[in-house]
């Protein structure tokens, strides 16, 4: 990251030509790399569009609220990251981006409005991050990105998911932890909380007696309908963030972690306390 080279004022500071082209890096894959985060950049720099070689940008953490409608120019971005700014929409030239496979936008002021029809454009986006925004809806115009393998919407006001989410035909990871409600009911929508712990418990198999961890057993290995095992009330384990929303896809799961439908003897912390009390009085 460039220090000390940067001239920073009421409008934040200033990047010149001659420090950007001294922070682009090449990665060990052949990607031309520019880092410019957490450096105080209030306006986004335009002579960075002079960089048309340019494969992956770098704008994180920093207090841009604006995006040119120039951006568009940069037509060789393959990765963007702009999380932890202050957009609040964004220019429909973004979607003239049509190589992008990884987008960060999390943690900034985005509104479903703020978001171009344009957008259907990125096609070959594989990554989209919008964690920590004020969605409560997605556009239509993001229904066209079939590539998408994994999504970020965590932290945000869903209450319900939109129908095309969750037919993305390669989508494998999906994070909805932190909504109004954040858990999907079979595929459906979102539950409330006090919903979901009346059927749902996150507990290691060790902690349940022998009658549950039969039970789901047995509903991992299919006899528990549904198509989903052990997990089909919308149960996950929380590294998933939420992400095995979707009966007829095989996300990543981890083993020893399961959700029985019925109460475990003791929570896990105070399994966790009575294992500790145990060995120490051996």
């Amino acid at each position: 990251m460039p220090k000390g080279k940067g001239g920073k004022g009421a409008k934040g500071t200033k990047v010149t030509l001659k420090i950007a082209k001294k922070a682009v890096r090449m990665t060990p894959d052949g990607c031309c790399r520019l880092t410019l985060s957490n450096m105080g950049i209030a306006i986004f720099p335009k002579c960075l569009l002079k960089l048309t070689n340019l494969t992956e940008l770098d704008l994180s953490r920093n207090r841009i609220q604006k995006l040119p409608d120039s951006i568009g120019d940069l037509e060789s971005l393959r990765w963007l990251d702009l999380h932890s700014n202050k957009l609040e929409s964004l220019p429909e030239s973004l979607g003239k981006l049509v190589l992008l496979t990884h987008l960060n936008l999390s943690n900034n002021r985005l509104t479903s409005a703020g978001f171009p029809a344009t957008l259907s454009s990125l096609t070959s986006l594989t990554s989209l991050n919008l964690g920590m925004n004020q969605l409560d809806t997605l556009p239509p115009s993001l229904e066209a990105l079939d590539s998408l393998q994994e999504l970020g919407l965590f932290d945000n006001l869903f209450i319900k998911l939109p129908e095309f989410v969750k037919v993305y035909p390669n989508l494998k990871k999906i994070n909805v932890k932190g909504n109004p409600s954040s858990q999907e009911d079979g595929g459906v929508g979102l539950r409330g909380k006090k919903e979901r712990e009346k059927d749902t418990y996150l507990v290691h198999e060790s902690s349940l007696c022998r009658t549950c961890l039969k039970k789901c057993q047995v509903q991992r290995e299919g006899g528990g309908g549904g198509g989903g095992g052990g997990r089909d009330k919308g149960g996950k384990s929380e590294e998933e963030g939420g992400s095995d929303l979707f009966d007829k896809k095989k996300l990543k799961t981890f083993s020893g972690l399961m959700t029985p439908n019925s109460v475990a003897i003791v929570s896990q912390d105070v399994w966790r306390m009575k294992g500790n009390v145990k060995h120490t009085n051996k």
